[in-house]
């Protein structure tokens, strides 16, 4: 088959399976395996070929990323049951009082919290960002809402073990080790940065609390958060419904003011923990430290099997075994539709290998890595602004030019951080966390649209700026 027919089916597949789910309300996960079967039957590979091919990208994917994204997910189920969003937030304040309350608030949401879906941080700590907002200044509101939209959707995508960064390294092959690396090392500047760009838009008139915030809750009227049930799909734009299922962290908290504690440290040791030895095995293998028991430990799966461990027994020190069951099987209903989610773009991405895209797409780049991670981000960008959802247009993208990387001596992680830069771009209407902050928040469309859509997609921008320096040096 020619090349230009081989492009023309892949566009076709690409832009049917955004119709589907934008257009006809198709389940994405149907979506993206139907594009998958018009690809390679279109592209000559065969019926058997095809198949083949759809599921060994489901296998892939789902060996290589799993039983982290299940880990992580029910670790943070837990964490969120004990209250220990509410707490650290609460402890970011105090220590570093309110004027660096937005970026203290997002550095912490884009690395250590990234376990826990988004729309559950959303509305847990929703309402203690209004409670605190007043205490920034008359600029409080928007700037926590810029801190909240820009920290949130980094994290998942460019921190591990956020599920977007754990399918999008899942699909290029690289390792967890080194996407922890150098997420940390891109998110970390990108959300400081950006939140810093927006405030100062805010000073110098951006933002108009008369037209952009609307003063719908009081004190007592704040939502309860309902443990680790996201928002069903069905949520009617600006009225987000929490689930009524589980007792949530601010309940929990209420409920306990007469007993102690456990240390908020202690909480997050066994995720830090996590953390610290999937760097140190990436560490250890780039400066060739051959050592068994550092090689074990290291491993992520492993490394994620020990902080879920761990997390389970201080979970049940403060929940009782009764609410950390509780906690665990609301977290492994919540990681069902992720893992589904992340193998089917695996399968799409899969079929666009084998269909020889990137063969073709590599003949049109020189030996710069800037074009292909320019190209990468403009395809998430586009991707995102359609259908709506960070992690299948950071792995449709991703997997699109993966391919291409070998031929360029492109390191695969630096079109891991682009695509996950392009996916953030341009968050709207489309995207239930946009609905969230807008309605908990207590924002207007209007100024959703400021905080949200403008703070993320300078985020964007910065985070490809800072992926092009980063290709200078990997």
């Amino acid at each position: 088959m020619s090349d230009t027919a081989i492009l023309i089916n892949t566009a076709v597949a690409v832009l049917a399976t955004v119709l589907l789910i934008v257009k006809f309300k198709v389940n994405p996960v149907i979506g993206l395996v139907l594009g998958s079967l018009y690809l390679g039957l279109s592209t000559g590979l065969g019926i058997t070929k095809t198949v083949e091919t759809i599921t060994q990208g489901f296998g892939d994917i789902m060996m290589e990323v799993g039983l982290l994204i299940a880990f992580g997910v029910l670790m943070g189920s837990i964490l969120n049951e004990v209250g220990a969003i509410r707490r650290l937030v609460e402890r970011l304040l105090s220590v570093f009082g309110p004027k660096y309350l937005p970026y203290s608030m997002a550095v912490a949401m884009s690395t250590v919290l990234q376990s826990i879906f988004v729309d559950v941080l959303i509305v847990i700590s929703a309402p203690l960002a209004r409670r605190m907002a007043s205490k920034i200044g008359p600029m409080g509101t928007a700037r926590l809402a810029t801190a909240m939209a820009i920290s949130l959707e980094c994290g998942i995508i460019f921190m591990v073990p956020g599920v977007g960064a754990l399918a999008v390294a899942g699909v290029l092959g690289v390792p967890l080790g080194t996407m922890l690396i150098c997420g940390l090392v891109l998110v970390v500047p990108t959300v400081i940065l950006a939140v810093l760009v927006m405030s100062f838009l805010f000073s110098r008139g951006f933002w108009k609390p008369a037209r952009d915030e609307q003063n719908v809750f009081d004190e007592q009227d704040y939502p309860q958060s309902s443990g680790n049930q996201i928002p069903s799909s069905g949520t009617t734009p600006g009225q987000p419904e929490p689930s009524q299922g589980q007792a949530g962290a601010l309940k929990l908290a209420t409920d306990k003011d007469s007993q102690r504690e456990t240390p908020l440290l202690l909480l997050f040791t066994p995720l830090l923990l996590s953390l610290i030895l999937i760097a140190a095995g990436a560490i250890a293998e780039i400066v060739k430290i051959n050592n068994g028991v550092l090689e074990l430990l290291g491993n992520p799966v492993v490394a994620l099997l020990i902080g879920l461990i761990g997390t389970t027994i201080i979970g049940r020190k403060d929940l009782g075994q009764k609410g950390l069951d509780e906690a665990i099987t609301g977290g492994f209903k919540d990681s069902g539709q992720i893992l589904l989610l992340t193998g089917a773009g695996g399968s799409l991405a899969a079929t666009v290998a084998a269909a020889g895209l990137g063969d073709i797409l590599g003949g049109f780049f020189s030996a710069s890595a800037v074009a292909p991670l320019v190209v990468v981000w403009v395809i998430a960008a586009v991707l995102h602004i359609a259908v709506g959802s960070v992690t299948l247009s950071a792995i449709t993208a991703a997997g699109m030019l993966a391919p291409i990387a070998p031929a360029l001596g492109l390191d695969p992680v630096l079109i891991a951080l682009a695509a996950g830069a392009g996916s953030l771009f341009m968050i709207h209407v489309t995207s239930n966390t946009f609905w969230l902050l807008q309605s908990l928040l207590g924002q207007t469309v209007r100024g959703a649209l400021k905080t949200v859509t403008v703070g993320v997609s300078v985020a964007s921008v910065i985070a490809l700026g800072l992926v092009l320096v980063m290709s200078i040096f990997i």
